[in-house]
């Protein structure tokens, strides 16, 4: 059943709008949507806050299988929820996304979580967005891009959205972290961050979300047919 249900793959490293236009993509459809990113950095504050190291596998697998992770669609957001507790700001922080990208690099805890990943594929259909979604967790799925954008712009984008939460930064260790965290990315050795052979490739440098969107769905489109793409939006 699960396998004739269509998937978009967003993937590609962190600020380069995956999740905006994951959210708009999703809606416009009416689609689930995915945020896997959201998975590890879960993960990660439920081990801080447990106190599990990062370097202890085993641990981590063990909190990664039980983890009382829920999303929850509430009109124009999605909500995420850990236990009782609302944990979409929490699981944002700067040091947040350290931790889930050292532990992202964990094989065990990837396959641990990778059924829980490949549950989100329900009808009518499923936007995924992460770093190995076109080549490891959805192979199949009917269209697969990847999103580029320079650090620079990426790290301008993140210390804007730090002053709006009220958080001071400063630009260039935002930049610094931002390729540290490409640089682990790439190079780990279990689903690393790659562009799948059959993915688009979107570079938003210099994109508008506007813009970004009405490329992607273009593409969206071309891989399933207007009708088709209509009719899941219910047009």
């Amino acid at each position: 059943m699960t396998a004739s249900v269509p998937v978009i793959t967003l993937d590609g490293p962190g600020g380069v709008g995956k999740g905006t236009l994951g959210r708009h993509l999703a809606r416009r459809l009416g689609w689930h949507l995915l945020d896997s990113g959201a998975i590890y950095r879960a993960t990660a504050l439920a081990a801080a806050r447990a106190q599990v190291d990062l370097e202890d596998v085993q641990g981590l697998v063990a909190l990664a299988r039980d983890l009382p992770l829920r999303f929850v669609e509430a009109g124009d957001e999605t909500q995420i929820w850990l236990g009782d507790e609302r944990i979409d700001i929490a699981i944002r922080s700067s040091d947040v996304g350290q931790w889930a990208s050292r532990i992202a690099a964990l094989a065990p805890l990837r396959a641990a979580l990778l059924q829980r990943q490949r549950d989100f594929r329900q009808p009518p259909g499923l936007v995924a967005d992460g770093r190995d979604m076109g080549t490891v967790v959805f192979p199949d799925a009917g269209l697969k891009v990847f999103l580029t954008a320079s650090v620079e712009v990426r790290a301008a984008r993140r210390l804007k959205q730090l002053m709006e939460q009220g958080s001071s930064a400063n630009l260039a260790t935002i930049a610094a972290e931002i390729a540290e965290r490409d640089r682990r990315d790439r190079e780990r050795s279990v689903a690393p961050l790659v562009a799948a052979t059959d993915a688009r490739v979107l570079d938003t440098s210099q994109l508008s979300v506007a813009e970004s969107f009405r490329v992607l769905e273009g593409w969206v489109v071309d891989a399933f047919g207007e009708i088709f793409v209509r009719q899941s939006a219910g047009i």
